[in-house]
């Protein structure tokens, strides 16, 4: 058979699955007032982090939907939220200028670490050990990197003083995370850059200015942390090298995208975008491209979409093992889509047999 139509007919086998049968009847969670911007697994899977405009953080049970509990303290947008690897400590960040540090089993506020501007981005490293944050460029202040040294005997008693600093050069940073590299952050920026940091000495290791034309709206690592997607309002979404920042996948679509992730043991990038908020109401839904997309992560085609949201995707995150995912919309709504058999019977490259 022809390399091109084995593709095609690989291709119209995996857009069947998913289009038609690929999830079932989406659980659909309104603890929300006002729009998501984030969602977030934990490690396990079994818990499903979100927050949103109307300063609340919810967490759900993954597997039916059901509000565990709420954790109340913040007094503005909490624009981004993380678990630590055992589930033991939860930390926000949010436009009250504030990042807490929350006890998740019983939704106490641990501690509160208050800074000159807004706290755009929080990410725990893979021990658990270190958080690293991003404060907005505001009212005279630059754009700064944090990473904190977690007290995990006594979490209520933190260092007010971060354990490195530094300000970014150039465009501001908009999201970071951990590489498996020691000391050494990437991060995405408003320019389109993304870029590795040493947060020891605040030097900038490397950088692809060229990464995106536009704002980077979200990034997001695979589970070994050796490459991640980023996602941006120029439309498109990229694979990046972790190491060297080379771009290795593409995915160009015809809407601004707000969010990318990965979904592990199988060959699948989930983007989730759309027409700006503000354009929403005189939009359908099919115009304003409210779905979130299933792109195959090797071909760099789309294979799939799923409906459900009445306004951009704002958030998507993906169950550690591949079994669900979930997307977070401007309407409030936190739908979790779990994936049928038939999902996990496709076989996105024909008769060959791929092990993740």
């Amino acid at each position: 058979m022809r390399r091109g139509l084995f593709f095609c007919k690989v291709f119209e086998q995996i857009f069947r699955v998913i289009r038609v049968q690929g999830t079932k009847r989406a659980i659909k969670t309104p603890g929300h007032e006002r729009s998501l911007t984030q969602i977030k697994f934990n490690a396990d899977g079994d818990l499903l982090f979100s927050c949103s405009k109307d300063s609340v953080i919810n967490v759900w049970y993954s597997h039916n939907g059901e509000r565990l509990g709420t954790y109340d303290g913040h007094n503005g947008t909490v624009w981004t939220v993380d678990s630590d690897p055992s589930t033991e400590l939860m930390v926000s960040g949010s436009a009250d200028n504030a990042m807490k540090l929350w006890q998740v089993s019983t939704g106490k506020c641990l501690y509160t670490w208050e800074f000159p501007t807004a706290v755009k981005r929080v990410a725990f490293n893979e021990e658990g050990t270190q958080i690293v944050c991003i404060t907005e460029q505001r009212m005279g202040y630059q754009c700064a990197i944090r990473v904190f040294k977690i007290n995990r005997d006594e979490p209520t008693k933190q260092s007010k003083e971060p354990l490195h600093m530094f300000n970014p050069i150039g465009s501001k940073a908009t999201v970071c995370a951990f590489t498996p590299t020691p000391h050494v952050i990437i991060t995405g920026h408003e320019s389109g850059k993304v870029a590795l940091f040493n947060v020891k000495s605040g030097e900038e290791i490397e950088n692809n200015e060229r990464a995106h034309s536009d704002v980077i709206t979200d990034l997001q690592l695979s589970k070994d942390r050796t490459y991640c997607v980023t996602s941006s309002k120029d439309k498109s979404a990229r694979i990046h090298d972790t190491k060297n920042l080379m771009v290795i996948k593409t995915f160009t679509t015809e809407t601004p995208l707000n969010s990318a992730a990965i979904a592990p043991n199988k060959p699948y990038i989930l983007l989730g975008g759309g027409q700006e908020a503000m354009s929403v109401t005189t939009t359908s839904l099919r115009q304003g491209k409210f779905e979130t997309r299933f792109w195959h992560k090797v071909f760099e085609e789309e294979v799939g979409r799923v409906k459900g949201h009445f306004g951009p995707i704002n958030t998507i995150a993906v169950h550690p093992h591949g079994s669900m995912y979930a997307s977070g919309g401007e309407d409030g709504f936190v739908r979790v889509h779990h994936y049928d058999d038939s999902y996990f019977k496709a076989k996105p490259y024909g008769d060959v047999e791929i092990i993740d």
